[in-house]
């Protein structure tokens, strides 16, 4: 049976954007997301990550770098009682300046490719499953796949603003949403 899953962006939705955050040590949890994502955990709800990282094709880091930031992060969840269950980033940009990485690509959202990937490996139903995130193409991204978009915004917006399904100002906000959702 295909499952219904939440898909988070990383930085300024889980962890606070350090711009091209490249060390480990410098990885900041923003308040409250550990126990959101412990509450999809509890109800058994895939919690992944999807994350643009460009860093790798404009040469700020390697892969090998984002490896260890995202160990960091995972262990920094799991002290906190939260588990993310995958992480999935693109390496790619069009102006990047290391040439494997520089190019257009299906998985740099808003293309679907990470989700698409995503619910292979989790065995989701992307009609089913949310994205969580504080910029236009994460709604657009999981809007391609027909699942529902969730917008953080700290500052009240226009309600036209982002095409989102709904507006939240952080992370247990939008879970307690998205649970409220999911039992309609």
């Amino acid at each position: 049976m295909l499952k219904t899953g939440v898909f988070l962006d990383r930085d300024d939705t889980i962890i606070k954007d350090q711009v091209y955050l490249s060390e480990p040590d410098r990885i900041e949890i923003l308040p409250g997301v550990a126990q959101a994502i412990a509450l999809l955990n509890a109800q058994e709800i895939p919690v992944i990550v999807i994350t643009n990282q460009s860093g790798i094709a404009r040469g700020v880091f390697n892969e090998a770098t984002l490896e260890k930031i995202h160990r960091r992060m995972l262990a920094m969840f799991n002290e906190k009682g939260a588990a993310i269950d995958g992480i999935y980033y693109c390496p790619h940009h069009p102006e990047g300046s290391i040439k494997e990485f520089a190019r257009q690509c299906e998985c740099r959202k808003p293309q679907p490719g990470m989700l698409l990937r995503a619910a292979r490996d989790f065995n989701l139903k992307l009609e089913n499953c949310y994205m969580v995130g504080d910029k236009e193409d994460d709604i657009e991204t999981i809007h391609r796949v027909g699942g529902k978009g969730v917008f953080i915004s700290a500052i009240p917006l226009a309600s036209n603003a982002v095409d989102a399904d709904y507006t939240a100002h952080d992370l247990k906000d939008a879970v307690s949403w998205i649970l409220k959702d999911m039992h309609k």
